[in-house]
């Protein structure tokens, strides 16, 4: 009688680090590694590299940050390339870094559990295919691996269409329909004015308080602003800075129904990794009524959303604005 057990991944030793994850930290990392002489293999889960960035982002999606900020080690930016570099932009950047660097990621390498063996002095490492051994693990999977999907009462009755921001692409498949947007972070604020350029009849959920700020002050990046005035100055007074310099060109959001927190925008995001809004064009289309502010979501009914307030919508689709987390805890098992 033949044997049912399924054979067990073979072991492989790498000689140096396993970086897992082959997003712009992985390549950053194993180009570092690679100057310094010493060896690196990434295991990456999907197909390409910035699996993130090629796959699960919307079309008009640019940099917040000024290139300078986001280029990885030993390798700039083209000088041509804009200030805020588009999606397709930064790819062929990321592409081009991996090339230089002679990066080759091992793909579709989709790791299941990690452990430190304490007998034998090494890391452990399984995929689906292979069981890797080495001395040192460098965790490179970011904090957006998995799409956070929300628990709200009735989404399973909903009869339009729902999705998460990490499938949405563009406003081109909502033409003059009513959009309920969940979420008020950067994604859900892009994902609301896309919608208002084609057309559509975007409502954006505002649970709970946010933290908007003008991408740039009087022409400098309010990232660029930050980040001189905290060499010199506490937290907290460059906090002060910020919020008085977005109340003077932003005008108060409060009376939008967008409340801000108490907290700072740059303290709250060390308390708690939540980022502030860059706005990029939003905020216009709320003053104007183009993107309606809504309260929280009660429940979700098959044609729509009744809200907090009691009120009722009816909508044409659901797009999630709710995030992602890490996946590191399902499988590094410390």
């Amino acid at each position: 009688m033949g044997s049912c057990k399924e054979e067990e991944p073979k072991w492989l030793w790498v000689n140096g680090p396993i970086i897992v994850g082959a997003g712009p930290s992985g390549l950053a990392v194993s180009a570092c590694l690679k100057e310094n002489g010493v060896p690196s293999l990434i295991l990456e889960r999907s197909d390409c590299i910035a699996s993130l960035w090629q796959q699960k982002t919307y079309d008009r999606l640019k940099l917040h940050l000024p290139k300078q900020f986001c280029q990885l080690p030993l390798f700039d930016f083209p000088e041509n390339f804009p200030k805020y570099p588009t999606k397709h932009q930064f790819i062929s950047y990321l592409e081009s870094y991996a090339k230089h660097f002679s990066i080759t990621p091992k793909f579709k390498q989709s790791v299941k559990n990690a452990e430190f063996d304490e007998v034998c002095g090494f890391w452990k490492v399984q995929t689906q295919d292979f069981q890797y051994l080495s001395k040192w693990l460098i965790v490179a999977t970011g904090e957006n691996a998995e799409a956070v999907i929300p628990e709200i009462s009735g989404i399973d009755k909903f009869k339009g269409r729902l999705m998460h921001t990490s499938v949405y692409k563009s406003g081109t498949e909502f033409i003059n329909q009513r959009v309920l947007v969940i979420g008020c972070g950067n994604s859900g604020m892009e994902v609301s004015l896309d919608l208002c350029r084609h057309n559509a009849i975007p409502h954006m959920v505002v649970r709970n308080s946010v933290h908007i700020l003008p991408r740039e002050m009087l022409g400098i990046s309010t990232f660029s602003i930050a980040m001189a005035l905290l060499k010199w100055m506490p937290l907290r007074i460059v906090d002060k800075f910020l919020l008085l310099v977005a109340n003077l060109t932003l005008g108060s959001t409060d009376k939008l129904g967008l409340r801000r927190p108490k907290t700072g925008p740059i303290e709250l995001k060390n308390a708690t990794g939540k980022t502030p809004v860059l706005d990029v064009g939003a905020l216009s289309q709320i003053k104007t009524g183009k993107i309606q502010i809504m309260p929280g979501v009660k429940e979700i009914t098959k044609i729509g959303a009744r809200f907090l307030d009691g009120k009722e919508g009816e909508f044409d689709s659901i797009i999630l604005a709710t995030g992602y987390k890490s996946n590191v805890p399902s499988w590094f098992k410390v």
